[in-house]
């Protein structure tokens, strides 16, 4: 479907508030960074280096230089693609990130493409079945799973499958780089299992939500009495304007994953920049803790202006903003 004039302003509106939110979000980074104790120049050398190679290093470097030049520099290397390099292990943020940030978005579309039709399939059947045993079994679960951290689901499935209960996964998520996806699976299979149990038991309680009100709609009552068939009702006029408020909750929660699997990451020692930003706070390797604090704020802002363009073009000319 085309997009109407009013709903592609509110797009380039959207797009253009999300790139000065980015702006913004670029600079708290950078102001958060610098509060974070040691000094960079200090940890490089060394304890046994001088205090005039200190000081040389630090100019080298450009952290005596006012924050809001040092800001505008760290800017400036980002936008011509030079990440700078880890302060802690001296190789560049791009060759020592860059497989880390792949290894967390794998983790992360796995588990989306496997709890999107799910999530779907769920939320359809628990709207057409309201109230019912299957939906009130179905609810429970649903809050019952989103009531626990990250990290306590996380245990309990370690507990469950990789002890004598199950013995069935590795408990420690390690990837050799050498090795073929295919050859890894076990590895991916409880990182993976404890995202999707969170995306898919909120991600069907929005669905059906929106079926219910979908269903409960004057045009579908209108279908009904002219006699359509209730297979015809649900795929011709409910999934269709269903599908908008999934595909916005979608990207809120692929955006929400990318940013909690810091926490599974570090539960199974999967190598994602989730355990790459613990390690560089740890260090206080400044260059690293903004590359990957800024790739998930970007990626939350992306996923909204994707998900409001696939909401454009699916809403029907005359119900959009």
């Amino acid at each position: 479907m085309g997009v109407a004039p009013k709903q592609l302003g509110l797009i380039c509106r959207r797009i253009g508030l999300s790139f000065v939110t980015l702006i913004l979000v670029s600079g708290l980074i950078f102001m958060a960074t610098q509060g974070l104790p040691g000094d960079v120049a200090r940890m490089i050398l060394g304890k046994e280096a001088g205090a005039e190679q200190v000081e040389a290093l630090r100019s080298q470097l450009g952290l005596n230089l006012p924050l809001i030049e040092q800001y505008m520099r760290w800017v400036g290397s980002l936008l011509s693609g030079d990440l700078g390099f880890s302060a802690a292990s001296n190789r560049s943020v791009a060759d020592l990130v860059g497989p880390r940030v792949e290894n967390s978005f794998a983790l992360v579309a796995i588990s989306m493409v496997l709890a999107l039709p799910i999530s779907v399939l769920l939320g359809v059947a628990t709207a057409n079945f309201k109230d019912t045993w299957f939906d009130r079994i179905a609810m429970a679960t649903s809050l019952g799973v989103n009531a626990l951290p990250e990290f306590v689901l996380g245990l309990l499935l370690v507990v469950v499958f990789s002890t004598n209960v199950l013995h069935v996964v590795p408990a420690v998520s390690l990837l050799s780089p050498g090795k073929p996806f295919y050859q890894q699976l076990g590895a991916y299979v409880l990182p993976v299992a404890t995202l999707f149990l969170l995306q898919t038991t909120y991600l069907y309680r929005l669905v059906r939500g929106t079926m219910i009100d979908v269903l409960a709609s004057d045009y579908v009552q209108f279908a009904r009495l002219k006699g359509m068939s209730s297979g015809r009702i649900l795929f011709r006029h409910a999934l269709p304007n269903a599908a908008v408020p999934a595909i916005q909750a979608a990207a809120n929660v692929f955006a929400l994953s990318v940013g909690g699997v810091v926490v599974v990451e570090y539960v199974f020692g999967y190598p994602g920049m989730g355990t790459a930003l613990t390690d560089a706070v740890g260090n206080r390797d400044i260059p690293v803790v903004q590359f990957i604090v800024l790739i998930i704020a970007a990626t939350f802002l992306l996923s909204n202006m994707i998900a409001d363009l696939a909401a454009a073009l699916l809403t029907p000319p005359g119900r959009g903003a």
